[in-house]
């Protein structure tokens, strides 16, 4: 007697015999729960390593709709890397791309978030009703990493590489002129679009530089001594925020700076942040260690200046993980390759985090959000 398949088996079996670059591939859920031996709180994976990595773009690209019902990663388990679509609810994911050479850090929602932007090869590639090149690098310049998606999708940048030189790419959107704003032996590390601002600001060998995005006006941005990391900027872009490590000091601290202004303060010392995500309103940050004794993704609480462990991150190299959190503050995702392969976990910070209200924010702006009640439940509340 032939038994009927299930609906899950029918849509593994798909699953497993689709061809690579099928952009009908159709992935069933892959969701377990288990407990976080190094704080028992709840994690869901939601990607099985054992059938391919699965790359979670890093903030400021948008990886997360702002409703929150799905989110973008890149995998390779078709046998090359692409672009999935999961939905949340289900945790099933569907194939959206038939990329030749993808940059898996290089995946970002478009603002109306119909379109997924990201580097095939030498390519940047938008893809939504239609697919089309927005921006092929010159000849002898080759793509070094580094994408960045202005929120209003006006324009994207790129950092290229050519036998000893390094530059930093401006391009217009769609499909318009590109234009170099920093070139030098010294790559840049990143570049982030300041919002609701023409300005932008990028790292090269641990200083910040903020630029207009036709290079006028560049300035070097007067931070705290020491080497500048990770940064991002609020959602008004008022005040940016940075990773640095003070002159003779073995520590890494987060701070706050206000371009207009110059006022540079603390917001915490952290154990040893590589890199951090911010909630929507800023009250709350979560960070990867690199301490290889604390290989932990912490919570960094604003109003206390203090840490909650989270969960273990146990990345092969710190550098490899990634934080990133919902729109509206209730869940966690984080990126690691603990089981030997990079796969995706989901945390709920419920009880941690009150939940965002977006609608207040866009309407109260970004100083009165900030004050916008104290996210921290009691749990944070011991945390003083």
């Amino acid at each position: 007697m032939i038994r009927p398949w299930s609906r899950r088996v029918f849509l593994s079996a798909l699953a497993l015999g689709a061809r690579a670059g099928d952009r009908n591939l159709v992935i069933p859920s892959e969701a377990r729960r288990f407990r976080d031996p190094a704080t028992e709180f709840d994690l869901l994976r939601l990607t099985d390593p054992s059938h391919g990595a699965a790359v979670l773009p890093r903030a400021p690209l948008r990886a997360i709709s702002s409703k929150g019902n799905f989110l973008l990663y890149s995998s390779d388990r078709s046998g090359s890397m692409q672009i999935y679509r999961m939905d949340v609810k289900s945790g099933e994911s569907r194939q959206w791309t038939e990329a030749d050479a993808l940059d898996p850090h290089s995946v970002s929602l478009s603002a109306d978030e119909r379109t997924v932007f990201y580097v095939d090869g030498d390519s940047l590639i938008s893809s939504g009703k239609k697919t089309r090149t927005e921006y092929t690098v010159e000849n002898g310049w080759q793509s070094a990493g580094g994408f960045s998606l202005a929120d209003d999708g006006s324009m994207a940048a790129l950092i290229e590489r050519r036998s000893g030189r390094n530059r930093l790419r401006i391009i217009r959107l769609p499909q318009g002129p590109a234009s170099s704003i920093f070139e030098a032996p010294e790559p840049a590390q990143y570049v982030r679009f300041r919002p609701r601002h023409s300005q932008l600001v990028y790292n090269s060998s641990g200083s910040l530089t903020l630029v207009s995005p036709d290079g006028r006006g560049s300035r070097r941005v007067q931070t705290a001594a020491g080497m500048a990391g990770d940064a991002l900027w609020s959602a008004d872009g008022r005040a940016l925020y940075y990773l640095c490590a003070p002159e003779g000091k073995k520590q890494i601290q987060l701070r706050e700076h206000v371009p207009e202004t110059g006022e540079d303060v603390l917001i915490g010392a952290t154990t040893q942040f590589v890199s951090f995500a911010r909630n929507a309103d800023s009250t709350v940050f979560a960070g990867v260690s690199g301490s290889k004794a604390a290989p932990y993704v912490l919570l960094l609480v604003r109003s206390v200046h203090r840490e909650l462990t989270l969960a273990e991150h146990k990345a092969s190299a710190a550098s490899n993980a990634v934080v990133v959190f919902s729109p509206n503050s209730q869940k966690l995702y984080i990126n690691s390759d603990r089981e030997g392969k990079l796969a995706i976990y989901a945390m709920a910070l419920e009880r941690f985090v009150e939940k965002t209200d977006l609608s207040a924010l866009a309407s109260r702006g970004q100083d009165q959000a900030e004050s916008y009640g104290h996210v921290l439940k009691s749990h944070a509340k011991r945390l003083s």
